[in-house]
């Protein structure tokens, strides 16, 4: 079974605490209460395989940002996540995405935007349309979820998972980049 470190990132009071809490528990966080950082576990079959995630669910206030880049260094995906009501959430998200390059030091690596709070859709500071673009620009998947009545929760972390899934290239043979495997070398001894 494949073990999996998500990330959660995103600014202050969006709901990464109330997503996660949701996902792994069913409950919905109605207080906000600042995280530090929260560590969960739990196994999941998504497609047919079977996988046990570890999601570590992140401070969104700067004065933790050097915690951040810790857990941003061992994730194998990530879930940037904005509220839909909150413009300048959304505007961070570029600022999480590069951050999360830099710290791999590469170029892509495994994401999914999310838009949380879409319950709030009356309040709607960021549309669909802004969310999908920016998707677009970034080449990964996104998604809109309400925290509060479950909608598209457990789809986003599924994503992610997808989207690591993918990223390592693994084929239904379990070749990677769908290349075929190459011959393992002999033992050589003089």
């Amino acid at each position: 079974m494949a073990s999996l470190k998500l990330v959660v990132v995103g600014g202050g009071g969006v709901g990464k605490s109330a997503l996660t809490v949701q996902f792994i528990h069913s409950q919905f966080l109605e207080d906000y209460e600042p995280t530090i950082e929260d560590f969960y576990q739990k196994q999941v079959e998504i497609d047919g395989k079977v996988s046990m995630l570890e999601i570590i669910d992140t401070a969104g206030q700067e004065e933790y940002a050097l915690m951040r880049d810790t857990y941003v260094r061992s994730g194998d995906g990530f879930l940037i996540v904005y509220a839909i009501n909150m413009r300048s959430s959304f505007d961070e998200v570029t600022l999480y995405k590069d951050n999360i390059l830099k710290t791999k030091e590469v170029n892509t690596f495994p994401m999914v935007i999310v838009g949380n709070k879409k319950d709030l859709v009356d309040k709607r500071k960021v549309s669909l349309d802004e969310l999908k673009d920016l998707a677009k620009l970034f080449q990964c998947a996104c998604i809109e979820t309400s925290a509060k009545t479950r909608e598209n929760v457990e789809e986003a972390y599924f994503q992610c998972v997808r989207e690591i899934r993918k990223a390592k290239g693994l084929n239904r043979s379990g070749n990677t980049n769908g290349l075929p495997a190459r011959p393992k070398k002999k033992c050589l001894i003089l």
